[in-house]
């Protein structure tokens, strides 16, 4: 249960007021319209509560009457409710970028208003048809046919080697982890998440296995190491081939494991086993059968395939879909998230049947806490690469952001398998 309050409005510097439905009228008079609004909604949170801190340093207090994150907000000026109620996640961020807000913990803020959704929408909904009409357009311009993709996939991946080399793990694995038991670090949970979702296909040594999106090559290292598998890995990030092909070369796994630059609808092989992580988001809607009957094409008769893939809740999709948000404008262009639903269906369209899953949200949000405890740690050395400090809060932004969708469940993370 959220703690005692009383209903005190003095208008005190520095006095903190709870805000009730009932006393929020009284208590904002004077302050801009926009925050005026963002307010009134937020005193009906039903669940957690948020400090806020205004530019004049009053001090608000709200809260439900069910347990929740407990937040704390700091405003710089007043553009944040502008920002939000206009362009909604994407201003959210923006305004954290210019600085005008703070927070001791944007994780647990941003995950309040994922589980009080309705007052999220109210506030974050981006009410401006003009700014949504051009967000939608923005992303239909990022479709992914095969030259968008590359652009799409080097926008993100292509930040340079050493940038990412300074703070994930040394398999440099850019997917959640696996934090079973005895997977205590991210290198550790990183080969746990590698070695399920082999286990799990079911190959063997000399099985051969294409890997769509097969980044810098961690698991196609792994299958061929330690299992013996031969595999072919494809990728449309110049940076992720150089390297992945370098590696292969240093491990002595030339002869086992081909890395091609090649987008997956250009390839014509057959193989036991196909595998993809992480990869099938950046897909995009409209080819999302095209990818479901590429997979059904290479796999050989009885062949089985793995994909860990990031999902949105059912309940939100038409929403999302038609919003543009945060990570399509500025991380991931031309990406979509599935539904567990969807999955299940793009697989009985294309004679794939779904035999098993397995969803660990919470290890993404571990995974996400790690990086981001690493991208600080690392930030002197990425300074001295060129990264300024708007991309730091981007790149701080996008982390909070995604922990805060799989610590609220909002979104998930699950390894699904197929038989041909």
């Amino acid at each position: 249960m959220a703690k005692q309050r009383t209903t005190n409005t003095s208008d005190a510097l520095g006095q903190l007021k709870w805000l009730t439905p009932e006393n929020v009228g009284a208590a904002l008079k004077g302050l801009p319209l926009k925050v005026q609004a963002a307010l009134r909604a937020a005193a009906h949170l039903p669940r957690g509560t948020l400090t806020i801190t205004t530019p004049d340093q009053r001090i608000f207090k709200v809260g439900g009457k069910a347990s929740g994150p407990d937040a704390a907000l700091v405003l710089h000026n007043w553009n944040l409710p502008r920002r939000a109620f206009s362009s909604g996640t994407i201003g959210v961020a923006e305004s954290y970028m210019d600085g005008d807000w703070e927070s001791p913990d944007v994780t647990t803020f941003l995950e309040l208003f994922v589980v009080n959704n309705q007052i999220g929408e109210t506030i974050a909904g981006g009410t401006n048809w003009f700014v949504n009409t051009v967000q939608r357009l923005r992303h239909w311009l990022n479709e992914n046919t095969r030259s968008r993709s590359r652009k799409n996939i080097s926008a993100h991946y292509d930040l340079g080697n050493a940038f990412y080399r300074e703070w994930l793990d040394p398999t440099m694995t850019y997917s959640s982890a696996l934090f079973a038991e005895g997977a205590n670090d991210l290198e550790t949970a990183q080969t746990t998440k590698y070695r399920a979702l082999a286990r799990n296909i079911g190959i063997t040594r000399d099985s051969k296995v294409l890997e769509i999106g097969c980044g810098w090559g961690g698991f196609a290292e792994f299958a061929a190491r330690e299992i013996g598998a031969r595999v072919t890995g494809l990728t449309i990030s110049r940076e992720q081939f150089d390297f992945a092909t370098e590696r292969m070369r240093k491990a002595g796994l030339s002869d086992k494991v081909e890395i091609k630059f090649q987008d997956y609808r250009d390839e014509t092989g057959k193989y036991d086993h196909i595998a993809s992580i992480e990869m099938f988001e950046a897909v995009g809607e409209k080819y999302w059968p095209v990818f479901f009957g590429k997979v059904k094409e290479c796999l050989a008769p009885g062949g089985s395939a793995g994909m860990q893939i990031i999902t949105i809740n059912e309940n939100s999709f038409e929403r999302y879909r038609k919003r543009p948000d945060f990570i399509q404008r500025y991380v991931f262009p031309g990406g979509m998230l599935p539904t567990p639903e969807k999955l299940k269906s793009l697989g009985r369209d294309f004679g794939l049947d779904l035999y098993r899953e397995s969803i660990f949200p919470q290890d993404y949000a571990r995974t996400l806490a790690e990086w981001r405890e690493r991208f600080w740690g690392s930030w002197d050395k990425l300074k001295h690469l060129g990264f300024d400090s708007r991309f730091k809060k981007l790149w701080e932004f996008y982390l909070y952001y995604c922990e805060a969708g799989f610590r609220s469940e909002y979104i998930d993370v699950r390894q699904v398998f197929y038989r041909s």
